[in-house]
């Protein structure tokens, strides 16, 4: 089962798609996309994930998601597919390989992922081109999930098939 779950900044996406995953197994591998807290806001944000996680689950950090997803096998939680796009070079991530990866891998597979551009338009280049890109990158995987949940407020909708 391929599950995407959207969401704005402090939506609650992370805490549901952590919750959908223990109920998939007590043994979950969370895919971190961030290895650098190069900031203390964000290494904050970082611990709070990382006391949330159950000792039965084991961390990997990777910037090579679709590789790293092939190797696992079991329930993998990836948190986040923004992450992953914004460390990508020019923000040309593998949106094939991901979606190729998560297709046939052996086991669940809970993607996170950031819902933007519900707000202000991108005041930079840069800005609208990550809009761009994981706008597009959540289109693709939501094409190959079973289940897409767009967290809002911290309350889960399930989105119907396009």
């Amino acid at each position: 089962m391929i599950v995407l779950v959207l969401g704005g900044t402090r939506s609650g996406k992370s805490e549901v798609a952590e919750r959908i995953a223990g109920d998939l197994s007590s043994t979950v591998v969370y895919v971190a996309t961030a290895n650098v807290a190069d900031d203390g806001d964000f290494a904050a944000r970082v611990a709070r994930h990382q006391a949330r996680r159950p000792d039965t689950w084991t961390t990997v950090e990777t910037d090579d998601l679709p590789a790293t997803l092939g190797a696992i096998s079991g329930v993998a939680l990836v948190d986040s597919i923004g992450t992953w796009i914004a460390g990508a070079a020019d923000l040309e991530a593998d949106v094939n390989g991901l979606c190729r990866a998560c297709l046939e891998r052996d086991g669940d597979t809970v993607l996170v992922a950031e819902e933007v551009g519900l707000s202000i338009h991108a005041p930079t280049e840069v800005g609208r081109r990550f809009v761009d890109a994981i706008g597009e990158c959540n289109r693709r995987v939501a094409d190959v999930a079973d289940r897409v949940l767009l967290v809002v407020a911290g309350r889960t909708l399930e989105l119907e098939a396009g």
